[in-house]
């Protein structure tokens, strides 16, 4: 395995091919994305462990998500049967994605628990617990404490887990040196993630303004059609960001030896074909 250091302008390129291979599947890729979000929510539901499980299948859910991109990149069809790709690539690979999804679940638990020494469980009531967010609890010092809090430590969590998925998935390296190796390759291309994240951010506040133009008419045509239209904008644009993720891997590591068998799933490694 090779890191590759790429120019800060590559991240702008990872946007446009991500919004670019959602278009070119966008009912496959949405459906896939849409379907993960609703086993999570069910997940979710289970009393006591639902939320821990909910997050120890993140990091799974993001893998399907690459895979699914790389399919589409190669004018292939992804299919739902990709949401169980973390699990049908071998015990070793199964076993590795099991421990990033539990380590994955205690990072994020862990930070929630910080952000309770801060203002006594509000941000973590609101955020795991689903309690309503109110304009006093927003506005409480202590809530927002906690909650820079956690964005601070999120941080450092998310950049360990980037690339972690699909180092196990395609380069077959352990749990611990695949969020080693993840780490290292976002520093040392921080800048192309740094205009990665803004250009999606421009993405997801252009679409924000014409999404409220757009339902302030049809709100005083239709009524009740405007906020589920945002809602549905929101989710696809969340399935085209994580479209894009697959291409910031592909620019950050070397292609792996074929002859490893770490395209598992039967089809060749994200752009890795020129």
């Amino acid at each position: 395995m090779k890191l590759l250091i790429v120019p800060a302008r590559t991240g702008l390129q990872w946007v446009q091919l991500g919004i670019r291979t959602f278009r070119q599947q966008p009912l496959a890729l949405a459906a896939l994305f849409f379907l993960s979000m609703a086993a999570m929510s069910l997940v979710t539901a289970l009393p006591l462990i639902g939320p821990a499980i909910a997050l120890g299948l993140l990091p799974a859910t993001s893998l399907a998500m690459m895979v699914a991109a790389a399919e589409a990149s190669h004018g292939r069809a992804p299919t739902p049967a990709l949401l169980l790709v973390a699990f049908r690539t071998g015990r070793q690979r199964l076993h590795s994605m099991l421990t990033l999804g539990a380590m994955y679940a205690s990072g994020f638990l862990l930070i929630m628990g910080l952000s309770m020494l801060v203002d006594d469980g509000q941000f973590a009531s609101v955020y795991l617990g689903g309690e309503p967010l109110t304009r006093e609890i927003a506005e409480s010092p202590d809530f927002q404490a906690a909650m820079w809090l956690s964005m601070g430590l999120y941080l450092p969590l998310s950049l360990l887990f980037w690339h972690a998925p699909g180092l196990v998935h395609w380069h077959n390296i352990p749990p611990v040196k695949a969020l080693f190796f993840s780490m290292v390759a976002c520093v040392r291309n921080i800048g192309a993630l740094i205009v990665f994240g803004l250009g999606w951010m421009g993405v997801f506040i252009a679409a924000g303004m014409l999404m409220a133009l757009v339902s302030s008419l049809l709100a005083q045509a239709v009524g009740g059609i405007a906020s589920g239209l945002m809602v549905a904008t929101a989710m696809l644009l969340a399935a085209m960001f994580f479209t894009s993720i697959v291409f910031t891997f592909r620019d950050c590591f070397a292609a792996p030896d074929a002859s490893d068998g770490s395209d598992a799933i039967g089809a060749e490694p994200p752009g890795f074909s020129g």
